[in-house]
């Protein structure tokens, strides 16, 4: 059976649920994490999301990536590559019950993929008109294809790519 594509209002639980797991990775990773930086759309207040947080650590280049491997398997977390995005290395878990479900990545500080989250998030956080617009898409995505997560992401794509032009992205 296909996951249901769910999209929820706001909630500023989000805020919290960040800090939580950021409170788990911070000392796992100690000075490997320059930053860990809240992206996607539940880190846009206002913004409808799917009510799972993303995430990128960012370290400071690739040579530091096999130890930040090391120190988030320690915790629970499995490398799963770049899943074809470069600049972002995808990591999976098992056991992290007691938090919000997450997608973590580990990027290098000069990544493009970094630079995109992080540029898309602060442009919606401070444009309002946006981010409801950018609500009004994803809700109605989900309610169009409640079953079809590659036809909701294909329904918000020309939205978000006219959003990245905007912002020279």
């Amino acid at each position: 059976m296909a996951k249901h594509v769910v999209v929820e209002p706001y909630n500023e639980v989000w805020k919290k649920d960040f800090a939580d797991i950021k409170a788990e990775l911070e000392p796992a990773l100690g000075g490997l994490a320059l930053r860990i930086e809240h992206v996607g759309s539940t880190s846009v207040p206002g913004l409808s999301a799917k009510p799972i947080i993303d995430i990128d650590v960012v370290i400071e280049d690739y040579s530091k990536l096999n130890a930040a491997v090391e120190a988030l398997a320690r915790i629970g977390y499995q490398h799963e590559g770049d899943q074809g995005i470069p600049g972002r290395e995808a990591f999976k878990y098992d056991g992290k019950e007691h938090l919000r479900k997450h997608h973590l990545y580990v990027c290098p500080a000069d990544s493009a993929e970094l630079h995109r989250h992080v540029t898309f998030r602060d442009y919606l956080r401070s444009h309002p008109e946006t981010v409801r617009g950018y609500s009004r898409i994803k809700e109605e995505g989900a309610a169009l294809y409640p079953y079809d997560i590659d036809r909701y992401i294909e329904h918000k794509s020309p939205f978000i790519e006219s959003v990245y032009k905007e912002i020279g992205l």
